[in-house]
């Protein structure tokens, strides 16, 4: 599978506006200590699309959760940084987060209609959302503005729409009404969590296409969480692969998908059915991810790995590898790039 990027022009920023440095966020229950972010970091540049991709439970939305300071007990933001326009977030008060978000930092949750309030109307819940960020013109003023939210986002006859309850909206309007709640403010940083969750295919490609001209109308960063390789390589600038609650692989889109490097991303883009090459079947990771409270010692993925069973890579099972720069911008967490020597 190839990425559809190649026509697209380079992200605009240069300079970080989101550094992830180390981050780690652990729940402490009854049963043990799940590491559900353990060590991860990235950077998000402006103009730029960073994809989070990995399986489910591997730690992609509990990331996001922990840059906006959203976790709840029993989780905490164990240590780690996260550095937006060079000020930690997570040393910010919680008055000083919730000014943020919306107006410089938004995030589109999964399953739009299952974070709409089904006894509100659209225009009461997108005016609520001036309302907290302490907008003070007229209702009637703030009304227009709700309906030019959605105008924005390609809602037709808005100004209808903007009276309908979320059950008398698709899925597509719904998760169309989030982004407009989530652009209200034009952030520096939108974190679209599985934008396209239970969407039929055409109107996944709509949702994408909105993200994707939202940005570069905007020059904003995005930050796109999915488990879909193929939004992937649609939509993204660099990926960071994730496993287990780590990061394993981190490269441009095209690079990864032409040459990628760690078994674990071989084995994603090997399990993709590709248009036009017929398979007796498609490949399959082995096994399964394992236990966040009891992880296995050494590298995370080597009870699955293929790599291990042919090489007999005994240093897999004992010790974890490091994330190294094993060619110029790309990243891997995997002994098959690293010296005998590395300790």
């Amino acid at each position: 599978m190839t990425s559809n990027n190649k026509d697209k022009p380079p992200a605009s920023g240069n300079e970080p506006l989101l550094q992830v440095r180390d981050l780690k966020t652990y729940f402490f229950t009854r049963e043990g200590t799940v590491k559900a972010v353990d060590g991860v970091s990235f950077t998000v540049r402006r103009g730029e699309i960073r994809g989070i991709v990995g399986e489910s439970g591997c730690g992609k939305s509990m990331t996001a959760m922990s840059i906006l300071r959203l976790v709840d007990k029993p989780g905490r933001i164990v240590s780690g940084e996260a550095l937006f326009r060079g000020e930690d977030l997570l040393k910010k008060s919680r008055r000083e987060m919730t000014a943020m978000r919306g107006q410089q930092i938004s995030m589109i949750f999964q399953e739009p209609k299952s974070s709409l309030n089904p006894v509100l109307k659209i225009s009461t819940q997108l005016l609520e959302v001036l309302r907290v960020h302490r907008d003070d013109r007229s209702v009637p003023v703030k009304t227009e503005a709700a309906v030019e939210m959605l105008r924005g986002v390609g809602i037709p006859d808005a100004a209808r729409r903007v009276d309908n309850y979320p059950h008398e909206m698709s899925g597509g309007m719904a998760q169309r009404v989030m982004i407009a709640m989530s652009m209200a403010y034009a952030p520096d940083l939108l974190i679209a969590d599985e934008p396209t969750t239970a969407l039929d295919v055409t109107i996944q490609a709509q949702v994408l296409d909105l993200i994707r001209k939202l940005r570069d109308d905007r020059d904003m960063a995005v930050m796109l969480i999915t488990h879909d390789m193929g939004v992937v390589a649609e939509m993204a600038d660099i990926v960071t692969v994730m496993y287990a609650g780590t990061a394993v692989e981190e490269a441009p889109t095209i690079e990864l998908f032409e040459e990628p490097l760690h078994p674990y991303t071989r084995g994603l883009i090997n399990s993709i059915p590709v248009m036009g090459q017929v398979k007796d079947r498609l490949e399959v990771i082995p096994g399964r991810v394992p236990d966040l409270i009891d992880l296995p010692p050494g590298c995370r993925f080597a009870p699955r790995c293929k790599a291990r069973i042919e090489h007999n890579l005994t240093r897999c099972e004992i010790q974890e590898p490091h994330l190294i720069e094993a060619q110029p911008g790309h990243r891997v967490r995997c002994w098959l790039y690293e010296s005998d020597d590395t300790v």
